[in-house]
């Protein structure tokens, strides 16, 4: 059951006309009151033909009058109006039910305190099945204005209660870290002008985008703006940045003048202090390019600072740096990945956006490592090869997989579900992602003796999982992966054991096509020699004994003249 509290009105007439009428799409069917403060003698319109809305109104305002008389200060904010819905798969209410559901809401909300005859006058209006409109005006009966403070969670958690009471379908509790629902004039106004999102949304998503992409506030707002979106900044007397506001273009008032929404305010971590202390604590010491030229590519750069995600989620404030910056990585593998990944990868990131903000405050100098690999993607000019896409995008999934475990454990409900809904798409683009590598992979299988020693090796690595990773389709696949590695000089049985450590594989849909990514990531590389390591680090020790002993005067260097021993020995 949601309870929406719109924004404080001053037209109870209006509210009213709209709540009797036929709706925009004539969906009022039959409005009528259902529950309200002092019931005897309130004219409804709904049920006397002789009662007018008018005579409602001033009925509900009679407080608002009086106080506006006596005072001669006028009140002008006092209609309070909140919209109460069930769920679509919810029961059918009575009226009945609807109305002690209403009242239950204005005690929670302190519109009509139990056990208070002076609260303020309401009413509820039911005009469908699933839903009512609490109405209010917001003066009481002896002239003090309601008490409305923190009114939406004290509401929210009498929702959660006749949830359960009138066995409805049961949602989550908030945590006042959700961005703000789209109003219905918001949506309505994007409707009109053929927009898919509202501003909010739009704004949303363009600042998400801009982040991998810069190092520093000033930046920041210049890649906004370059980017088509409309900035307004404060600043303070020294000209620093102290705040920002974001507009769409399109996206203007009555009067033609631009609109523009706070950072805090389309989402409560896009704030500037906030999006501040992020990039603060990723500035690279270099510039990303200088990274380009590291033997590994920022996508399998990326893959490795994900291998250790997971063992630093003990600390709390850790945890939530790593989950902001996994969103940051997710974005930015978005916005680099190949066409046919893009669409799925795109609604994961939108999807993992709410799984990255709660109430623990993040050490985000602790993410470093992964901040710093979603700017290396974002600036790279090349695309990534099969594999390594696949082996981040598997890495992925894993992270969000930790990412969704550890909210649960901290009962952060709706961020454990959006990282659930983000691994979905995820799972569907490491397919799409692993379909060419798997199709090279098993039209090359390694020879029938080399496949049977093979098998050996995975049931003495991970015998716990070995029938479901030679039952998986990809297992063929698999064996060629293994057999590349050895030729390499690696030792299958290690991979398979380091592999399964690093990714456990009791929740894998298909082990082997994870085994798959991780070995062709961990071992793309050819195996240390290690008689030649051997070999090199004793000709190391023996050249540093040699420098010491020429030191300490032991024997005398090829470049020592014989004078210059001589004169040595008598000193």
């Amino acid at each position: 059951m949601i309870a929406a509290i719109k924004p404080a009105g001053s037209n109870t007439r209006g509210l009213l006309a709209y709540l009797y009428g036929p709706g925009r799409h004539d969906e009022h069917l039959d409005p009528h009151i259902v529950a309200g403060f002092a019931m005897l003698g309130m004219p409804d319109p709904g049920r006397d033909e002789s009662a007018t809305l008018t005579e409602l109104a001033r009925y509900l305002d009679e407080a608002v009058r009086l106080r506006n008389g006596e005072f001669g200060k006028q009140v002008t904010d006092h209609v309070w109006h909140c919209p109460v819905r069930a769920a679509p798969e919810d029961r059918y209410l009575s009226d009945a039910e609807w109305g002690e559901i209403a009242q239950r809401i204005v005690e929670a909300a302190g519109i009509a305190p139990t056990g208070d005859d002076l609260g303020c006058r309401w009413i509820a209006v039911r005009h469908a099945d699933d839903h009512i409109h609490i109405l209010a005006t917001t003066v009481r009966e002896d002239g003090r204005r309601a008490k409305l403070h923190g009114s939406g969670v004290r509401v929210g958690v009498a929702c959660r209660a006749i949830e359960k009471d009138y066995g409805l379908r049961q949602l989550k509790k908030g945590d006042g870290t959700g961005s703000r629902r789209p109003t219905q004039a918001e949506m309505h106004k994007a409707e009109r002008l053929g927009w898919e999102q509202t501003s909010a949304e739009w704004l949303q998503d363009r600042i998400r985008a801009a982040i991998p992409h810069v190092t520093g506030a000033e930046e920041f707002i210049a890649y906004l703006q370059a980017s088509g979106v409309e900035v307004q900044v404060r600043r303070g007397p020294s000209g620093d940045l102290l705040g920002y506001a974001a507009g769409r273009p399109g996206d203007v008032n009555e009067a033609g003048e631009q609109i523009y929404h706070p950072g805090s305010k389309i989402s409560p971590d896009l704030s500037l202090p906030k999006i501040k202390a992020r990039l603060e604590s990723s500035r690279p010491e270099e510039h990303p390019t200088a990274r380009r030229n590291h033997p590994s590519t920022p996508w399998h750069q990326a893959a490795d600072a994900l291998d250790t995600l997971h063992t630093d989620f003990a600390e709390d404030s850790h945890a939530q740096a790593h989950i902001t910056a996994l969103g940051e990585l997710l974005e930015a593998t978005a916005q680099k990945a190949p066409a046919h990944l893009q669409a799925e990868l795109q609604v994961a990131s939108k999807a993992f956006a709410r799984a990255q903000r709660s109430q623990i405050r993040a050490e985000d100098r602790a993410a470093h490592a992964v901040r710093s690999a979603a700017r290396d993607i974002v600036h790279t000019a090349t695309g990534p090869d099969g594999s390594a896409l696949a082996a981040l995008v598997a890495a992925l999934v894993w992270a969000t997989i930790v990412a969704a475990r550890w909210h649960d454990a901290k009962n952060h409900a709706h961020q454990a579900d959006a990282a659930r809904q983000a691994v979905q798409h995820l799972q569907t683009a490491a397919d799409l992602a692993l379909a060419p590598t798997l199709a090279e992979l098993t039209a090359r299988p390694p020879r029938e003796q080399a496949r049977r020693v093979l098998v050996g090796d995975v049931r003495a690595a991970v015998p716990d999982h070995a029938e479901r990773i030679l039952a998986d389709p990809a297992w063929p696949a698999l064996a060629t992966v293994l057999a590349d590695a050895e030729a390499r000089g690696h030792q299958p049985h290690q991979l398979l054991r380091e592999a399964a450590a690093q990714r456990e594989l009791t929740t894998a849909r298909q082990p082997a096509r994870v085994l798959i990514t991780r070995i062709q990531h961990t071992g793309r590389n050819p195996a240390p020699n290690r008689r030649a390591e051997a070999a090199r680090r004793r000709s190391t020790l023996a050249a540093s004994v040699r420098v010491r002993q020429i030191h300490d005067g032991q024997f005398p260097s090829a470049a020592t003249t014989p004078t210059e021993q001589q004169r040595r020995q008598r000193r």
